[in-house]
């Protein structure tokens, strides 16, 4: 049996001054930081020593997140730049506001950029695959990943066997801080136990 948590990072800046997340460099909040740190005493008290990986983002929100879960767990994240979040080009390290004024195209389908220079959500698929087909196939029984929540929208369509394509219709999208557990039973059967659970950072 194979473990997977996904923590999507907790309260971040860009989450309380009006500005877009994307691939800008936003560190956590206090409030995150606290988060962060609840979420790893919770988990540490549920995986009581068993061994473990831990993935994260390399983006600062994310990595800050997952150094505060490994310091309870005793384990350093692996960061990997394919867990970053849904790259939205020309509009990062700009407010909402600018992304509302001046979108160059409404994003309905997996194959629409919001900015020329941007992510669709097939490139973010793409970019995601083969990591997540390197976890799916690997020996590590039970694997933490901190990430952001379009990338674990994209994730959580993989691991349920959905073809990206799914997505223009539906989607599972979490909020900051929440955990889900997923599990791949011995013979190959993916069943998602917990969604974006907000109880972490109670």
């Amino acid at each position: 049996m194979k473990t997977i948590i996904t923590i999507q990072h907790t309260q971040s800046i860009h989450h309380t001054n009006g500005m877009v997340g994307s691939w800008t460099d936003w560190e956590l909040t206090e409030t995150g930081l606290l988060q962060a740190d609840k979420i790893g005493q919770k988990l540490a008290s549920e995986l009581n020593g068993k061994s473990a990986v831990l993935y994260s983002s390399d983006l600062k929100r994310a990595k800050q997140t997952a150094e505060k879960i490994g310091g309870y767990l005793n384990l350093t994240p692996i960061l990997r730049k394919e867990l970053r979040e849904h790259n939205l080009g020309k509009c990062c390290g700009q407010s909402v506001q600018w992304l509302r004024e001046n979108m160059e195209q409404q994003v309905r389908t997996v194959d629409d950029r919001m900015f020329s220079d941007a992510e669709s959500l097939r490139d973010e698929w793409n970019r995601l695959k083969p990591f997540f087909d390197e976890i799916m196939s690997n020996n590590e029984q039970t694997i933490l990943i901190v990430s952001h929540g379009n990338l674990l929208s994209v994730f959580n369509t993989m691991f349920m066997g959905l073809s990206v394509e799914f997505m223009n219709t539906a989607e599972a999208f979490g909020l900051a801080g929440g955990v889900s557990y997923m599990f791949v039973s011995d013979d190959g059967k993916r069943i998602i136990k917990r969604i974006s659970d907000m109880s972490y950072i109670l």
